[in-house]
């Protein structure tokens, strides 16, 4: 198959594109504004060529991995980029709950319209399938979890109302124009690569190793659902591939239940066994738009897509801070 990945320099890209090129015989073209994920975070996955964006030419099929960089908003890039591609993987996105209630309309410009580029990209390209990147807690906003992808969306903040609109885009285009586009909602996603993340267990192993103060917002109580990067790679190969499940939305996590608390007392241990003892922990003010507690049922990926989270949490985090101890020697 014939990959376009948007923000394929990043955390989940580079762990997709690694997995590709693993199995082989596939195309890959990435596009990335290089905002967060650079070229050298590219080539910790798989050499690759750079492409000219005013005319990067059909994806090919047999070469290395190719880069166009350029943003998502630009819809005449989209076009090209999409020249050839048999799926289309749309990562790219301004991520997290406070750069969107510092800032909205650019939030939605990004999620919102750059989804929607992409996803014309794919009708006027003849692009069989595109899995969006959506996020579970967010779209749904505070209910009594676990969440399921048959229950009302009241997002709390912008980020969650920007990837809802993205799901509903995604299902008008499978309704109109029969792309198979299919939704996943990532639970809190961590791993190795994930260097240039900001959510929670990447933050804490940086600041842990940098001798900083690991701080939790509110009481520490909130819940995540905390899924490992191989298993999240699954999933989005798994739905580029699977027939049948056009139009589909799934819950991608683990079905576990984590307080912020229960997490940090897990990864401790971790940290200590690489060396990194004495850590402080202080709780401060908790933060607006924050969505109290999130967990998924995941019965429907099981179902759909033959898919379920393999890797626990404890073994997560030992091999999530093994990769950042290595990165940093």
């Amino acid at each position: 198959m014939n990959w376009l990945i948007t923000g394929g320099c990043g955390f989940i890209g580079t762990a997709l594109i690694r997995s590709l090129k693993q199995e082989g015989n596939h195309g890959i073209r990435v596009v990335d504004n290089l905002t967060v994920g650079d070229r050298d975070d590219l080539k910790t996955a798989a050499e690759f060529v750079e492409k000219p964006s005013e005319s990067p030419g059909p994806i090919d099929p047999d070469g290395p991995v190719e880069l166009v960089v350029g943003d998502i908003t630009d819809a005449d890039l989209a076009l090209r980029a999409a020249e050839g591609a048999d799926v289309i993987v749309h990562l790219a996105a301004n991520t997290g709950v406070l750069p969107s209630v510092e800032d909205p309309m650019g939030d939605c410009r990004s999620n919102v319209f750059g989804t929607l580029n992409y996803l014309e990209a794919a009708r006027h390209n003849g692009v069989g399938r595109f899995v969006f990147a959506s996020s579970g807690g967010t779209v749904i906003g505070d209910a009594e979890p676990p969440i399921h992808e048959e229950m009302a969306p009241h997002p709390v903040a912008p980020y969650g109302a920007s990837k809802l609109a993205g799901e509903g885009y995604c299902s008008a285009y499978f309704q109109t124009f029969d792309i198979g586009s299919v939704a996943l909602r990532f639970g809190n996603v961590y791993g190795p690569l994930s260097g240039h993340k900001n959510s929670v267990v990447a933050r804490f192993i940086k600041r842990a190793a940098g001798g900083e103060t690991l701080e939790i917002y509110g009481d520490g109580t909130q819940t995540r659902d905390y899924i490992f990067i191989g298993d999240l790679v699954r999933a989005i190969k798994l739905s580029a591939t699977t027939e049948g499940v056009g139009g589909e939305t799934f819950q991608i996590a683990t079905s576990a239940e984590t307080t912020v608390r229960e997490l940090t007392d897990k990864l401790l241990p971790a940290l200590a066994e690489a060396g990194v003892k004495d850590v402080e922990v202080r709780y401060t003010e908790a933060r607006r738009g924050e969505v109290r507690r999130n967990f998924a049922d995941t019965s429907k990926a099981k179902r759909l897509l033959g898919w379920q989270a393999e890797t626990d949490l404890d073994e997560g985090l030992r091999r999530t801070v093994e990769w950042f101890m290595e990165k940093n020697r």
